[in-house]
């Protein structure tokens, strides 16, 4: 055999044993960290990468810059350290599930990721992302000890859950474009939300938040719930309509809501127990609300000199005086048909309820009895649903 095909064979022969092992077709279990550096001559890896549950770490996928595949750590009580000093892409799911040793993530060159579901990790403090994450489609990011999410600066998102994370206490980023929905809640009560870019969203749910910053928002598509939250204003200054349902329920330093050129809703609007709102003026051009108007509370000034189409029932119920405006202003609206579903408005009230609850005792000791229906399916379930989260997060 000529001396150049002795040599040329064998590297061939190694060259693809190298790629073979660097595309795989199942997932590639790692036992430990000499399983990790076999990865090391893989810039780009093909595959699924799982961290075995018992795997003690510390375990360092050095090398490779591209994972087209999952990179997952399930179950894992003695991992403590997982770093990737060269990777920048993974094609699939970031997931790190109940692990609950791991205290360090080292990431530094990591900037796009299909998912980031991290949950039940109680000792991660700092997301380990140095020149950040600009590109998820999804963030689930639940049960951690994480004190900010520095490091994820997206600015496109479909689905974005952060919940119950007790240490986090900002959450700022350059997001542009939510396409499904963006849940907050039951974070630290001191958390500060800001999103400077955001203009369109779908559905976005704030609870347990102690500001809110919202100021490019110009479109809804659906829904948008501000539920127990502790600031003490909200302004959307953009928004011109709303999709869905606003409800704006228990937050209970809330003194002022501003929505300067929001002119339609497309479903219930609800402003409820809020106990520190005494006016509600915030609305200054809203003309339609295709579904019902639902307010309660300590409201003595109620202003919506735009309004001239409630497609739903219409429902206020306050211990202020704001009998006057219910009388020269909402009634009429009511008798002309502009107010289409069942009428309730009574100020001077001992106990306030919500839209089809029966109006109690007013303070001079008069007795009446509401008569409205029933909120929508649709608006009635996203309420609901937020009670449910109350619930299940006191």
């Amino acid at each position: 055999m000529p001396s150049v095909l002795r040599i040329a064979l064998p590297a061939l022969a190694a060259a693809g044993s190298a790629y073979a092992a660097c595309s795989v077709s199942a997932t590639t279990t790692i036992q430990n960290s000499g399983d990790a550096s076999a990865f090391a001559s893989c810039k780009t890896f093909s595959g699924n990468i799982a961290i075995k549950t018992d795997a003690p770490g510390p375990i360092a996928l050095d090398g490779i810059q591209t994972l087209k595949g999952n990179l997952v750590v399930n179950n894992n009580s003695a991992i403590q350290e997982i770093s990737a000093n060269s990777l920048t892409t993974i094609d699939g799911d970031f997931a790190l599930s109940d692990c609950s040793a791991l205290n360090k993530l080292t990431f530094p060159e990591l900037k796009s990721v299909k998912a980031i579901r991290w949950i039940g990790l109680p000792l991660l403090r700092n997301t380990g992302f140095t020149k950040q994450v600009e590109e998820a489609e999804t963030i689930d990011i639940q049960n951690t000890d994480l004190v900010n999410l520095e490091g994820i600066n997206i600015e496109q998102v479909k689905t974005m859950f952060i919940a119950n994370n007790k240490f986090i206490d900002s959450i700022d980023m350059q997001l542009g474009n939510i396409s499904e929905s963006l849940t907050l809640l039951a974070n630290n009560p001191g958390v500060k939300v800001t999103f400077p870019n955001l203009m369109w969203a779908y559905n976005m749910t704030f609870r347990n938040c102690s500001s809110v910053e919202v100021p490019s928002l110009e479109t809804l598509n659906n829904s948008l719930n501000l539920i127990g939250n502790t600031f003490e204003s909200f302004a959307a200054p953009n928004l011109t309509d709303v999709g869905g349902a606003v409800a704006i329920v228990s937050n209970f330093e809330l003194k002022n809501i501003s929505f300067p050129l929001l002119t339609e809703v497309g479903d219930n609007l609800q402003v409820a127990n809020n106990t520190k709102l005494s006016k509600v003026d915030g609305f200054p051009k809203l003309e339609t609300i295709k579904g019902a108007l639902d307010f309660n509370g300590n409201m003595s000034n109620i202003d919506l000199p735009a309004i001239n189409n409630i497609q739903g029932a219409f429902n206020i119920q306050s211990t202020g005086d704001v009998q006057g405006t219910c009388d020269d202003f909402f009634r009429p609206l009511h008798d002309k048909s502009k107010i289409q579903g069942d009428f309730v408005c009574e100020g001077k009230l001992v106990e306030v309820g919500g839209e089809g609850s029966e109006v109690g005792d007013k303070i001079d000791g008069e007795k009446k009895k509401g008569a409205a229906s029933a909120l929508n399916v649709q608006a009635s379930a996203v309420l609901a649903g937020a009670g449910l989260l109350a619930a299940f997060f006191m």
